[in-house]
């Protein structure tokens, strides 16, 4: 899912770059450019008003939303299909998207009523879960083909304007666009409900305290916003085809739409639709150097300028990541050093025992351990939750590469100097994403990770594009698989155990400091932005060094490395692993990822099982693995005569605070 998808538009407009006119009919030909973007930029949203709805009032990033669009194609193909006639085809769309929402609804009874209380980006990970799930049991129930739906009755020809043909479903799509804007505007100015929400959103607890029973105006909050996806979903079926990855291919745009717009705001989120529509729909005609990223450059631009986006409010106080619910973290002790270390030794006999693909398999782990450590420094130590964390690793691989081919160097300098790829990005972007906060800095990061992106795919002359670099062979002495998985170990091994050093050192005390208490820490000296900037770079630095060791392991490099599944995998592991922990992240690469590869090879329907497991880990261990077995330790433990012993979570934030 690195960029936008290929589409199969049936509309008979010319949208490409050879069907521009002469310069005589240009002016025609921007009129129906414009046009056919706002076209686009209807259904978009009526999919982004839906989410900037639901996190406006609930908080959640809900990373499902592109799955509830995507069902409602389906569903809609499958209805419209079955009704015959005018009637039948627009009941079946709006059937879709009730059902839809039915099933949103369900959703937020069984699932997210559970983990409201447990860390946002908890909640983040069960969508994600959720979006796995779904995205096999579409192929299970209408397999993998792409369905082409049928044209809206009554929308079928073509309108002249100005010379140039454009579909007449064009033109009610850009009808409908402002009507629902209407339509949201009369329900949340003029209804009691409308009231409600709008409170809520502006503040949960008054109106908890009013009385106001919150579960079923968040559900029926949910309810609404996907029924929004699941209708944008229904109406795109006449235009494109279905598929089982437009889940992915619009939850992107949905975001970067959201976040223009400003999170909450519906007016922000149909202005920003059409301004990333036209650049999509002038872009590639414009700047087709750089037509795939043009929208993120735009999202990045703003968020620099306008944290909180152009119709967006200021943030109020963000709940603190980590620290507040589990006692204060110290070092191993001594038994527990002994451990690690033998933990090591047996892994590093592993290689005398297994074959050489279950070592290839170590390897890849390994280095995602590294890769799941970096991130979670930086998210747990640091309090800042990064979406494009990719953009380091995949930087580290491509200095690697370049160090290879371009500067014929040896293995053991490209490992040393390719890194220094990952510690420059996160030098430039980090400088930029640490003036933000929450959920804008999140998606800050994702904006330099996709510019990132396009830089690899679209240069080809350089990168090999979509072709990528290969022939990024080891050593002699690291060929084989037994060799290289040692020396994987040793890197990992060191880069863990320095990340876990600098939490416990006076560069990690300092920037918990400013992660707990922003104005505390500035009023005892620390400068919050260059401490947090530097956590931004040695995460991005460790990052580094586990994508150049990935692209010796594969042997190659490809912009893929930068795209922005690498980056939530990195999430889904540092999040099983457990927020709330020095070392969760260890834990949860290994799980996720031998789970992931050993899914793979058993069963077709791998993201159906890993999501299950991943949203049933949620809800049984919402504080991650490490969390929940910290917790359980910590219970057991008897009480000792002075008191110590399990503390309430108001102590431990009293404790943190003082110290």
């Amino acid at each position: 899912m690195g960029g936008p998808a290929t589409r199969a538009v049936r509309a008979p407009v010319s949208r490409a770059p050879h069907a521009v006119p002469t310069k005589g009919r240009a002016v025609d030909f921007i009129v129906v450019q414009a046009l056919t973007g706002l076209a686009s930029a209807a259904s978009l949203f009526l999919v982004a008003s839906g989410l900037s709805i639901i996190f406006g009032v609930t908080r959640i990033v809900n990373f499902a939303h592109g799955a509830f669009y995507m069902l409602g194609a389906y569903i809609a193909f499958t209805l419209t299909e079955a009704l015959s006639g005018t009637l039948g085809f627009w009941g079946g769309i709006v059937l879709a998207a009730l059902i839809v929402a039915v099933l949103g609804a369900a959703l937020e009874i069984v699932l997210l009523r559970r983990i409201y209380r447990a860390p946002e980006l908890f909640q983040l990970l069960a969508t994600f879960g959720v979006t796995l799930m779904v995205q096999d049991i579409v192929i299970l129930i209408w397999g993998p083909e792409d369905l082409m739906g049928r044209r809206a009755p009554g929308f079928r020809g073509a309108v002249d304007i100005m010379g140039q043909m454009v579909p007449a479903y064009d033109l009610l799509l850009i009808g409908l666009g402002p009507a629902v804007l209407g339509v949201l505007w009369l329900i949340f100015h003029r209804t009691r409900w409308g009231v409600l929400v709008r409170a809520a959103t502006q503040d949960r607890d008054m109106v908890a305290a009013l009385g106001v029973n919150q579960k079923w105006l968040f559900t029926s909050v949910f309810a609404l916003g996907v029924f929004l996806a699941g209708l944008g979903g229904a109406l795109q079926i006449p235009r494109d085809a279905v598929s089982h990855a437009m889940d992915l291919r619009v939850i992107v745009d949905v975001f970067v739409v959201v976040v223009i717009g400003g999170l909450g705001s519906v007016t922000g989120a149909f202005v920003a639709a059409i301004l990333v529509s036209e650049l999509n729909a002038f872009g590639i005609l414009i700047f087709p150097k750089i037509s795939l990223v043009l929208v993120f450059i735009v999202m990045a631009v703003v968020l620099v300028i306008r944290p909180y986006g152009l119709f967006g409010k200021a943030e109020g106080p963000q709940r603190v990541a980590a620290g507040l619910s589990i006692r204060p973290w110290r070092p191993f002790t001594q038994a527990e050093r002994l451990a690690v270390a033998a933990a090591v030794l047996v892994a590093a006999s592993l290689p005398l025992f297994l074959g050489n693909y279950m070592l290839t398999v170590g390897s890849e782990i390994l280095v995602f351990v590294l890769f799941a450590a970096s991130l979670h420094f930086l998210m747990t130590v640091g309090g800042l939750s990064s979406f494009g964390h990719a953009a380091y690793f995949g930087l580290g691989a491509y200095g690697a590469a370049f160090m290879v081919k371009l500067a014929g160097a040896s293995m053991v300098v490209a490992l040393l100097v390719g890194p220094f790829m990952g510690l420059a990005g996160a030098v430039l972007f980090g400088w930029f994403a640490v003036r933000l906060s929450g959920v804008y800095f999140a998606m800050l990061t994702l904006a330099f990770a996709q510019i990132t992106w396009s830089i690899a795919f679209q240069w080809v002359e350089v990168t090999g594009g979509d072709n990528g670099m290969l022939g990024i062979w080891p050593a002699s002495w690291a060929s084989s698989p037994q060799g290289f998985f040692w020396l994987t170990l040793g890197v990992v091994a060191i880069g863990v155990a320095v990340l876990r050093m600098l939490v416990f050192s006076p560069f990690g005390f300092g920037l918990r400091a400013a992660r707990d208490s922003a104005l505390r820490s500035e009023a005892i000296g620390i400068d919050r932005k260059n401490v947090q900037w530097a956590a931004f770079v040695v995460a991005g630095t460790f990052a580094g060094v586990a994508g150049a060791l990935f692209g010796f392991l594969k042997g190659s490099v490809f912009p893929e490395n930068l795209a922005i599944p690498t980056s939530v995998d990195g999430l889904v592991m540092v999040l099983l692993g457990g927020i709330e922990t020095v070392s969760g992240a260890v834990v949860g690469a290994i799980v996720y990822k031998a789970l992931a590869i050993w899914l793979m090879s058993k069963t077709e329907l791998s993201k159906l099982v890993l999501g299950g497991v991943i949203v049933l880990l949620v809800v049984a261990f919402p504080k991650g693995i490490v969390g929940f077995l910290e917790d359980l330790r910590h219970r057991r433990r008897p009480p000792t005569p002075d008191g110590a012993g399990p503390k309430p979570a108001g102590y431990v934030a009293k404790v943190e605070a003082a110290e």
